[in-house]
Order: structure tokens, then C-alpha cells, then sequence
């Protein structure tokens, strides 16, 4: 086995990830993003699938040309390296930006995308596109939320986190950089008002809990308004991920 498949495998860990500061994009799309994002691509493993198509060959090219350490495996071997069942013939090692919350724009009118706790990777990586499809200032991720480079996130952001403010930290120091700013804190409740309309004048910040237990006591306590979603009789609630698009709309919506 290969230096870059050993990096690889490790890759799939959290705690590789950690030790490592690196990260997978894998299929054609993800790695597009990436190269577009001008996100450094440490190598990538290749297989004859990625030549399949046109788009496949033409990113092969921009690797290439990038100057990306490319390496030749077979179609077999690539799948068992991915991470999905159709990985589209390219495995990449990323090196995601190490974001922190002075990278969030943080001005009047603006929102940050809170999760507490939303422990599935595939609706933390929904989240994040929606956030960055929707203007969101940001996103911050708090302890108990899915790794932020786990690849289901990546992948499931479509490349959003390569764009995006995307940070990782506690409610404490989140509170004090909120504070700083004099960012409102909106957490959702079951059974709380509506987002109310009109512009905002200060921004804030939108903390969304996991579909269990919701927002945990500790954003709770620091709340300066609570919102929901009124739900038809008989609904007893959403996805977080979508119940976080429906009220970042309302939120950032001008009128």
C-alpha cells in the first residue's frame, strides 16, 4: 500500500484528521469545488472510472496542471478507499481552512448559523449549504455537533465549507465574540413565536439544537429571543436542516 493511501485511510478517522489538519474531497464535483476554492490538494488517487467522462477528463487536466500528485489505481481498489459507493474514480487529500470567528463578518443585519449539538454529518453538511445559498454570515459549530471535516459534511455541503466561515468552538468563547459585537442570540423552541418581520439593525446569531433534545441549557440561558415554526395540527416537527433554511430565510429576508 501506498504513502497516499495509508494518508488516506487515516483520513477517514476523526483523529487522524485532527492530528493531521487534512481532509477528504471525493467524486468530481467536490474536488471541482475545491480547485475552485484554490483549496491546496496535498494528492489524489485515480482511477480509470475518472476518465469516463468529459468532465472527468478535464478535471484529471486541471489536477494536472494544478501540479497535484496524481496516483493510478484501479477502479476497485478506489472504491475501497472511498468513502461512498460510486466515488466517480478521484479521491483527493484536502487541506481545509483552519477558519475562526474573526473570519466571520459579523455587521449589521447579518446572521450566523448556530448548531448545538445537530450530531448527523449529512445535516451539518445540508446546513452549510443552505447557510452559504441563503447569505448567512457564517457557521459555527458547538461541541456534540458532527466534526466539520468528517466527508459526509464536506460532501454533504457540496463545497460549501471550502467558501464559508465554517468554525468549530464552545458556547463560552461564542458568546464573548457574540457580546463583542453586540450580536442578538435567537435560539429555536418548540412552540416559540415566529421570526418577527422587518429589518434587524444589530446581527445575530441562530442557534439551532439537535432533533432530540433541542438547544442545550447552555445557549438556552444565553438567549435574547426564542423562534419557531408554527407546524400544521397533528406535525409534531422538521428535519433540523430543514427547519434551519426555513428560518434562515425569514431571518435575512429584507422586507
Amino acid at each position: 500500500m501506498s504513502a497516499l493511501e495509508t494518508l488516506i485511510r487515516d483520513l477517514k478517522r476523526r483523529r487522524g484528521r485532527e492530528r493531521r489538519g487534512l481532509a477528504l474531497a471525493e467524486g468530481v464535483r467536490l474536488v471541482e469545488e475545491a480547485i475552485a476554492a484554490a483549496v491546496p490538494i496535498r494528492g489524489a488517487v485515480v482511477s480509470p472510472a475518472l476518465e469516463a467522462t468529459r468532465r472527468g477528463e478535464a478535471l484529471k487536466g486541471a489536477l494536472v496542471a494544478a501540479g497535484v500528485k496524481l496516483e493510478a489505481v484501479d477502479d476497485r481498489a478506489l472504491t475501497d478507499l472511498a468513502d461512498t459507493e460510486h466515488p466517480q474514480g478521484v479521491v483527493a487529500v484536502i487541506e481545509p481552512r483552519d477558519w475562526s470567528l474573526d473570519d466571520i463578518d459579523l455587521v449589521p443585519g447579518s446572521a450566523v448559523l448556530v448548531l448545538d449539538a445537530v450530531q448527523d454529518p449529512g445535516n451539518v453538511g445540508t446546513m452549510l449549504r443552505t447557510a452559504l445559498a441563503l447569505g448567512a454570515a457564517g457557521v459555527v459549530a458547538l461541541p456534540g455537533t458532527a466534526d466539520l471535516s468528517n466527508p459526509k459534511v464536506i460532501r454533504g455541503s457540496m463545497g460549501a465549507c471550502f467558501r464559508l466561515p465554517c468554525v468549530a468552538t464552545d458556547a463560552d468563547e461564542l458568546a464573548l465574540w457574540a457580546g463583542s459585537h453586540e450580536a442578538g442570540i435567537w435560539v429555536t423552541a418548540a412552540g416559540a413565536g415566529p421570526v418577527p418581520r422587518g429589518r434587524r439593525s444589530a446581527p445575530l446569531l441562530l442557534v439551532l439544537g439537535n432533533e432530540g433534545a433541542g438547544v442545550g441549557d447552555t445557549m438556552a440561558a444565553r438567549a435574547t429571543a426564542r423562534v419557531g415554526i408554527p407546524l400544521a395540527p397533528g406535525a409534531e416537527s422538521l428535519n433540523v436542516a430543514v427547519a434551519a433554511g426555513i428560518l434562515l430565510y425569514e431571518v435575512l429576508r429584507a422586507d
